[in-house]
């Protein structure tokens, strides 16, 4: 069916519209620049106009969040969803089930997600979740800064060969880009310690996190992945950690773009960088030094960052960190999960309860808006909670509301949280408030142009991929900043929104439960005749040292239900 969307507010950053009233025009699933006169109209009058929103960074499919679906029972209790027509059943709050995930997304605009951390070994796993996970397009980011075909190709400085493994690895297990998780330190978490900063040696691998990073992003250059290496820096929530974090953010500063591939904007996704944004020396003088993280963001062209920002929630903290999750659980006494993979990386799970009341927790929320209001550029700060670890996904619109409304953040401030916030945070003092174009760069236009995906996604010009979002919400007689709880709701639960030209969720409530979306994948090559080589080379350490045979390791089309590979050129 072809449709027109006519008399909204159009917010769409990549093409400069500002809340301008513009027809979109929508056929065969793209948008078009223009529709017969039979195609149904649907009248956006009053209304707010986006593209799908894009969630660069979240935890929705794989080994570590099934994981967390079982340490958690308790998470399913109040929050579930039964079967309804062809809508399935599910449950869950900060971990929901595949269903559920795609649903929730849906509801609130968002028509793509990308899943941060998928264990090579386990990537069959993951694109099975994938494969149950509806109404989103989807991709998955291989861990490798503590992969031990990495480490040694690093250390002995055969960056050639380490970019022929990557290239291949990419390839057969259909990921999307480079993820790399405490360089380093989860490899020692095998042996039961850690790395601090970016400059202590791996054990057995002589090789520091600093060497990791910036190797993996030379490679990340020579192959031309249209995504920046996503780095979860060293020393994750640890006071202090912001001087680690500066130093880390520095490694990729001259990184040089293979002409080959074009011009690259950045050489560096950082992620999640609220807890990797904390001054002091313990947790008794912890401090928020997100303005000196967010003066060298506005300073410095090569970097982009996420900030996974605190919701206040109980919520279930899982990552490839395996020693900060250890030290989670020391800290709090909460149940604990830890899984080692073999060569390649571990992860653990731990409940959290991110209490208003708490000091260090009311910091952390602040740090996240910190980071948020001092970035000058939108464009280079993302939106995410870094689901589930600061907050489930489902809060986007609380944060969104927060952005908008200075008088939201002072309430809560002033009423519910600890008084460190305004001690040791700037938060209270900044009075910036985003408008509706910037919740549209930071949600949509921003996430996919870093992704390499602004082509189809993140904007409403022609060619796009239909995916758009229209809320209930006037900004023309509305104020976000007094009317925060009325914003909130609109972004919670969209008016409309259409993927790929279709209508899947009206008036709040999924109406299309059975479209499936794509998968992204990047079809990596580097050098035919040396991935030969290392492939032989891997084949014979897979026969020592791994617990499956080579030929399982490949995901074959079967587990993709609609594959999108991305072949660099």
């Amino acid at each position: 069916m072809e449709y027109i969307i006519k008399n909204g507010n159009v917010f769409d950053p990549a093409n400069n519209i500002n809340g301008e009233k513009i027809d979109i025009c929508i056929s065969n699933g793209k948008i078009v620049e223009a529709v017969k006169d039979s195609a149904k109209v649907i009248d956006a009058s009053n209304k707010i106009v986006m593209p799908g929103g894009v969630d660069l960074h979240t935890h929705i499919a794989g080994g570590k969040v099934n994981l967390g679906r079982l340490l958690r029972p308790e998470d399913s209790k109040d929050f579930y969803e039964s079967k309804v027509g062809n809508k399935r059943s599910g449950s869950g709050f900060s971990v929901p089930s595949t269903f559920m995930t795609g649903y929730q997304y849906a509801r609130m605009g968002y028509t793509t997600a990308m899943e941060a951390a998928m264990p090579p070994i386990m990537a069959k796993h993951t694109h099975e979740e994938f494969l149950d996970t509806p109404l989103l397009d989807k991709g998955a980011y291989d861990l490798l800064g503590n992969n031990w075909f990495v480490m040694e190709y690093l250390k002995e400085g055969n960056l050639d060969e380490c970019a022929a493994f990557v290239a291949w690895l990419i390839r057969v297990t259909k990921g999307y880009a480079i993820k790399i998780v405490n360089p380093g330190g989860t490899e020692a978490w095998g042996w039961g310690g850690n790395v601090q900063g970016i400059n202590d040696p791996v054990p057995y691998f002589d090789i520091t996190g600093a060497e990791i990073i910036k190797g993996l992003g030379k490679v990340n250059e020579m192959i031309g992945l249209p995504h920046s290496i996503h780095l979860h820096c060293n020393d994750l929530g640890q006071p202090g950690n912001y001087e680690t974090t500066l130093k880390s953010f520095d490694l990729l500063k001259n990184i040089e773009a293979n002409p080959k591939y074009g011009e690259r904007d950045t050489s560096l996704h950082a992620t999640h960088v609220q807890f990797h944004s904390y001054g002091g020396t313990s947790w008794r003088d912890f401090e928020s030094e997100a303005p000196a993280i967010a003066d060298y963001v506005n300073k410095n062209d090569h970097i982009v960052i996420d900030v996974g920002q605190v919701t206040l929630d109980e919520t279930t903290t899982m990552t490839a960190d395996g020693p900060m999750e250890y030290d989670l659980h020391k800290l709090t006494g909460f149940k604990w999960a830890n899984v080692d993979i073999e060569l390649e990386t571990g992860s653990g799970v731990v409940p959290f309860i991110y209490s208003p009341k708490s000091p260090v927790s009311g910091v952390q929320w602040a740090i996240g808006m910190e980071l948020f209001l001092l970035t000058n550029d939108v464009n280079k700060v993302v939106l995410t909670t870094d689901h589930p670890n600061a907050g489930p996904f489902i809060r986007y619109p609380t944060v969104i509301a927060w952005l908008l409304s200075n008088k939201y953040r002072t309430d809560l401030i002033e009423n519910s949280l600890h008084p460190w916030v305004q001690k040791k945070t700037s938060v209270a003092t900044i009075d910036r408030e985003y408008s509706l174009y910037e919740i549209a760069q930071t949600t949509r236009s921003a996430a996919a142009k870093v992704l390499g995906l602004s082509e189809t996604k993140g904007h409403l010009g022609v060619g796009a991929d239909a995916d758009i979002a229209i809320y209930s919400f006037d900004p023309e007689t509305q104020d976000p900043s007094t009317e925060y709880h009325a914003i909130e709701e609109a972004f919670a639960r969209a008016k409309y929104v259409f993927k790929d030209g279709e209508i899947i969720v009206k008036d709040g409530e999924v109406v299309k439960p059975e479209g499936y979306g794509r998968t992204f994948w990047i079809d990596s090559q580097y050098d035919s005749e040396l991935e030969n080589k290392v492939v032989e080379d891997v084949k014979i350490k897979f026969k020592k040292y791994y617990s499956i045979n080579f030929d399982s390791y490949r995901v074959h089309d079967e587990y993709i239900r609609k594959s999108s590979p991305i072949k660099l050129s």
